[in-house]
C-alpha cells in the first residue's frame, strides 16, 4: 500500500474517533497537507506533512507509514512523528492553560452562580422578616 486516503489514515491514527469525525474536520478545514485544504478522499504517502488542529492546538505532523486498520495506540503512534517545534509549542499552551486563572463571570452576565444563589436567597430572608 503506497497511498491511503486521508480521513481513513486520521482515523487509523487514532486522531479522530470516527472516520465521519474526521471527514468533518477536513472538511471545516481543521486539516492541512502542506499548506493546503484536502478534500477526504486526498490520499496521503508516507513523508507527507499534515497540520491537525485539535482542540486549541494545531499539531504538526510527518506520516511515516499507512494503516486502513485501526488498532491499539501503541501501533498507531508509530504511523507518524510530531515535529519538535509543534510539540513544543503544544506543551507551552498547556502549561499556560494550567497556570492561568479560571475566568471569573463579570457582574450580570449569564445565570447566577450557586454562591449568588445563596446570596439572593438571604437578602429576600431578611425582607420577609
Amino acid at each position: 500500500m503506497n497511498e491511503l486516503r486521508i480521513d481513513k489514515w486520521l482515523w487509523a491514527a487514532r486522531f479522530f474517533k470516527t472516520r465521519g469525525l474526521a471527514q468533518t474536520a477536513i472538511e471545516n478545514g481543521r486539516v492541512l497537507v502542506g499548506s493546503e485544504r484536502p478534500k477526504a478522499s486526498r490520499n496521503v504517502r508516507p513523508g507527507d506533512s499534515l497540520l491537525v488542529r485539535q482542540t486549541d492546538d494545531w499539531r504538526e505532523i510527518r506520516v511515516l507509514g499507512l494503516s486502513d486498520k485501526r488498532g491499539p495506540a501503541s501501533i498507531a503512534q508509530q504511523l507518524y512523528v510530531e515535529t519538535d517545534d509543534s510539540r513544543a509549542r503544544r506543551e507551552a499552551a498547556a502549561e499556560r492553560r494550567r497556570l492561568s486563572p479560571e475566568p471569573l463571570r463579570a457582574a450580570g452576565e449569564g445565570r447566577p452562580t450557586k454562591r449568588d444563589r445563596r446570596v439572593i436567597e438571604r437578602l429576600f430572608q431578611d425582607d420577609d422578616r
